[in-house]
């Protein structure tokens, strides 16, 4: 029967052999502190991604000629075969969706060269964007100048707007609005700058790029063999489904696709971003907390180790007891409480080393943290267990010796 009693004896024989109690609980403290580690990424991993991609708004999606995520390299092979969606396809969508409130197109050109006078920047992304696009899901905020308007758009006119950290490495604290910079070779008017968001763990880069007029793109750059992203935004979450249906009508319309043609487009929305997230964080998670389970089963037959030695060691000491009138479950609750007391104290040392090292990697890294009680209380309760378990037989061992053979023992 454990009692207060008992504890204290645990504690004591613990602490005669610090050194051997110590190397006994490394299997179980790094075990824990894997898990908390793992967990505690996670999860800050999750909460980031939940905060960055709600910027994409519940109301909002978009339509693509790719999906979200690919299976393998022939789902990719197979939707590369898909026809391309032009701006006849979002000039249709805009005139035929009632319940879209806003849409908006992009056509995107990567690592370009863009100079002003004697400096120069490298590998920027210009993008050609319509009039409602920089207003749906996360709103692109200016820190000067002005967004595109529809004669901008209408006329095709030479003039961008600069990225942050594009107009930082070009006019290097200067004013930029009304001045002309040179991309791919052709000349722009300065009309707006975006306000730096800075670099994130997912988007590393999002400040280097400028904007054209999606018409002056075209006039730029061969879109035949390109296909354009349409995003479309309804008033209300209500609307949200409605107008999907209604953008699924049109595009099936001018694709001629029959009733038992699949889509030959994907839509994107933030639940399905979210989902594919979970399904890749999920994998990696079941993947790390069982190869850290590892390190706590070793941990476990350690402990189970350590504490036949002890038996083998306290034989007399067992005898004695058992002489004086300790009864059997006396014995098998003190080896029992010793198994449990071990692996308890490395299962805290665990959790303050796994927070720990959560917390330097947030420090250190471009990697979130966050630390759940309830992955704390399971690492405890885990580490716990295994003392509980992997001590059951060095306890009975010890409960069943014959006192007589045991007072004999040297």
């Amino acid at each position: 029967m454990v009692n207060r009693e008992t504890i204290k004896l645990a504690f004591q024989a613990l602490a005669a052999h610090k050194l051997r109690s110590f190397l006994t609980l490394l299997g179980v403290i790094i075990g824990v502190a894997s898990v908390i580690a793992v967990v505690s990424v996670i999860q800050g991993l999750n909460q980031y991604m939940t905060d960055q991609i709600s910027q994409f708004g519940t109301t909002t999606f978009s339509v693509n000629k790719f999906s979200s995520g690919f299976k393998n390299f022939q789902d990719f092979l197979k939707e590369n075969k898909r026809p391309n969606i032009t701006m006849d396809d979002f000039e249709a969508i805009t005139a035929g969706c009632v319940h879209c409130q806003y849409t908006g197109a992009v056509y995107g050109q990567g690592a370009n060269l863009v100079k002003y006078k004697g400096f120069e920047a490298e590998s920027v992304g210009v993008r050609g964007v319509s009039v409602n696009e920089p207003f749906m899901g996360e709103v692109m905020e200016l820190s000067a100048g002005r967004h595109f308007s529809s004669a901008d758009i209408d006329h095709g006119r030479n003039i961008t707007i600069l990225g942050g950290d594009t107009a930082e490495r070009l006019f290097q604290g200067l004013d930029p609005i009304g001045k002309e910079i040179n991309i791919d070779g052709g000349v722009y008017e300065v009309v707006g700058v975006a306000v730096k968001k800075g670099d994130s763990l997912l988007s590393s880069g999002q400040d280097a790029f400028v904007r054209l007029p999606i018409t002056t793109f075209i006039r730029k750059y061969n879109v035949a063999t390109r296909s354009v992203n349409i995003d479309v935004q309804a008033a209300t979450d209500s609307d949200m489904s409605m107008a999907m249906e209604e953008v699924r009508t049109i595009m099936r319309n001018r694709h001629h696709l029959t009733f038992k043609d699949q889509d030959n487009f994907a839509f994107t929305t933030a639940d399905a971003l979210m989902d594919i997230w979970r399904g890749l964080t999920g994998n990696i998670f079941m993947v790390t907390v069982g190869l850290a389970s590892i390190a706590l089963v070793v941990g476990g037959i350690v402990i189970m180790n350590i504490m036949l030695v002890s038996v083998t060691e306290r034989t007399r000491e067992i005898g004695v007891r058992k002489a004086l009138g300790a009864r059997q479950r006396d014995i098998l609750g003190q080896f029992l409480c010793e198994s449990v007391v071990l692996s308890a104290i490395g299962g805290m040392l665990g959790i303050a080393l796994g927070v720990l090292a959560a917390f330097l990697i947030t420090k250190f890294t471009p990697l979130p943290m966050t630390v759940k009680l309830w992955a704390v209380g399971l690492a405890f309760t885990v580490a716990s267990s295994v003392g509980l378990f992997f001590g059951i037989y060095p306890a009975s061992r010890a409960a069943r010796l014959d006192p007589v053979v045991a007072l004999r023992a040297e």
